[in-house]
């Protein structure tokens, strides 16, 4: 291997890292789900790589397109970034519908009390929650759950529409002026920085969100997972991260 492709396998490990770490959106909404949807921690890493690989991939399949038939980084570079403008909407949009349908679903969970007068003249109240003790009159919680178990699926189709941005203006054409080899190493090593990092963020943040006791908001993770979605979605948008 020559210095010169040394020093890029190294700078995509950099990127990589840099690049993962910078986007909240690598790994803030993996955190969330996971909290609302009581995922396992195998789970919830299985979702996190499987979404990473895609992200990189596609991004990887688009350039490598490129550098076949010659076109241009700008123009590369035009279709990333229209990529992820699109990306960016459908994330917030799906942020949004996830907030709503979880705070009607936290409302309707929300305790409340009915007085009860008997025969004898007792009278007493007591307090329960409508989806837990009247499925029969609401059945929100199974027109809902589809909603969570499409939400992997969902993340993956954005992930995978979404772009990673470096690796064709930084990566890509820099590996392919020197060999195809150089582009499968700098290919390699960018996913694997890029996926162990994002791994490694979300089961740090995983493990600091399980310490964290909402009490009576616990009901409200589902509204929270979908408002971090959203806020993901305009980072991604605005502040371009």
């Amino acid at each position: 291997m020559s210095s010169s492709l040394a020093l890029l396998a190294m700078t995509a490990v950099w990127i990589g890292i840099l690049h993962t770490i910078l986007g909240p959106d690598h790994y803030l909404p993996f955190v969330f789900m996971a909290r609302a949807g009581r995922w396992s921690r195998a789970k919830t890493v299985g979702v996190t790589l499987a979404c990473g690989l895609g992200h990189v991939l596609s991004s990887a399949a688009l350039g490598a397109v490129g550098i076949a038939m010659g076109v241009a980084v700008s123009h590369l570079e035009m279709v990333e970034s229209q990529r992820g403008h699109v990306a960016a909407w459908a994330l917030l949009a799906f942020g949004l519908v996830y907030f709503v349908w979880g705070l009607r679903r936290a409302l309707r969970r929300q305790p409340h009390a009915h007085v009860h007068a008997h025969a004898d003249g007792t009278v007493h109240r007591h307090a329960h929650v409508h989806e837990e003790e009247h499925m029969h009159a609401h059945a929100a919680p199974e027109r809902a759950a589809p909603l969570v178990r499409l939400t992997p699926w969902v993340l993956f189709t954005l992930f995978v529409f979404g772009p990673c941005e470096p690796l064709i203006p930084l990566l890509l054409y820099p590996a392919a002026q020197r060999s195809a080899g150089g582009v499968v190493l700098v290919v390699v090593v960018f996913g694997v920085a890029t996926l162990a990092t994002m791994a490694a963020a979300v089961l740090v943040c995983q493990a600091g969100v399980k310490r964290l006791s909402l009490g009576g908001l616990e009901r409200y993770t589902h509204a929270l997972a979908g408002a971090a979605l959203a806020f993901c979605g305009l980072a991604i948008q605005f502040l371009h991260l």
